[in-house]
């Protein structure tokens, strides 16, 4: 446990270094915006693509430990699904309120987990977090498109606009593109590699700043009930989750500690994008990913250590 938070301790810090900022004002809404659109759009998509590219996956367990995670999220999904008469009825909770609750509950912080999975295992850590990209991204931002459209949208998406949404994300695309080099053999030129290094540094610092400056602590002084369903589900239903899957499949070793990373880590922030932008419940979207965040700071920790030991 000791050298399991030794580990996390650094990411903690930047966090509440971005949470520091904020509050002082050294960062503004604006900032913080260019901040997480600049980690989103170019640092973190740089980092995914050539770690991707660069990796013998001949020497990871690439295929079950990325099935494991599958598995785990579309249990969940179904999970949340199913249970939405029972959260509609106990909790009053309307259609934009549970697709919030979805998001919370199955998608996960990317920011996060490769700091942590880069810190406790290097570049086997990443690598294997870029599978867990691969894995997870593309079906968790599909899914949450279609119950946004079902539950909170005011008409039902096109199969267009679907699409689109999917399309927009650079993660998808650095995956996409990093897989393709790495089959054929080819990388860019030093100089573009080099930079694309640099870049891929500099991600891990700024996703975790903007992590911190999004936080809004004052407004989880009574939290809700769904609130705590949300956080339940995503920081200890969904590692259990991770775990059985992954113990199922044959997974170990550090394969199945970037595994409880990807399971354990709080929801993606950019969820509050989406539900801000399909007409979701946005303001317990934001409420969800900070309470989450401060909670995985105990979680998280405990999670890993478990495994490891």
């Amino acid at each position: 446990m000791p050298e399991v938070a030794a580990h996390i301790l650094p990411v903690l810090v930047v966090i509440a270094v971005g949470y520091g900022l904020m509050r002082i004002g050294l960062l503004d809404i604006g900032e913080r915006t260019a901040i997480e659109r600049l980690t989103y759009y170019v640092l973190f998509p740089s980092l995914i693509f050539l770690s991707l590219a660069t990796t013998d996956f001949t020497r990871l367990p690439a295929l079950s430990a990325g099935a494991a995670l599958f598995a785990a999220i579309l249990v969940m999904a179904a999970a949340c699904l199913i249970c939405r008469p029972f959260l509609a009825g106990r909790l009053a909770m309307a259609g934009p309120a549970f697709t919030s609750l979805f998001q919370g509950a199955t998608r996960w912080n990317t920011f996060i987990g490769l700091a942590v999975a880069g810190s406790l295992y290097g570049s086997e850590g990443l690598a294997l977090i870029s599978v867990a990209i691969v894995a997870i991204v593309p079906m968790a931002n599909l899914m949450s498109v279609l119950v946004l459209a079902r539950h909170a949208a005011k008409s039902p998406p096109t199969a267009g606009t679907v699409v689109t949404a999917l399309l927009r994300n650079p993660f998808i695309w650095a995956c996409a593109v990093g897989l393709a080099a790495n089959g054929a053999g080819l990388l860019p030129p030093a100089p573009v590699t080099d930079a694309l290094d640099l870049m891929g540094r500099a991600a891990v610092a700024t996703g975790l700043i903007a992590v911190g400056a999004g936080l809004d602590l004052a407004a989880l002084k009574r939290p809700s009930p769904a609130l705590v369903v949300s956080t339940v589900l995503k920081l200890v239903v969904m590692p259990l989750f991770g775990v059985g899957f992954a113990t199922w499949f044959g997974v170990e070793g550090v394969a199945l500690g970037v595994v409880v990373i990807a399971m354990a880590v709080p929801t993606a922030t950019n969820a509050y994008v989406l539900a801000r932008e399909m007409n979701g419940d946005a303001p317990f979207m934001a409420e969800i990913i900070t309470f989450q965040t401060a909670i995985s700071m105990v979680t998280l920790p405990l999670w890993i250590a478990l495994v490891a030991g």
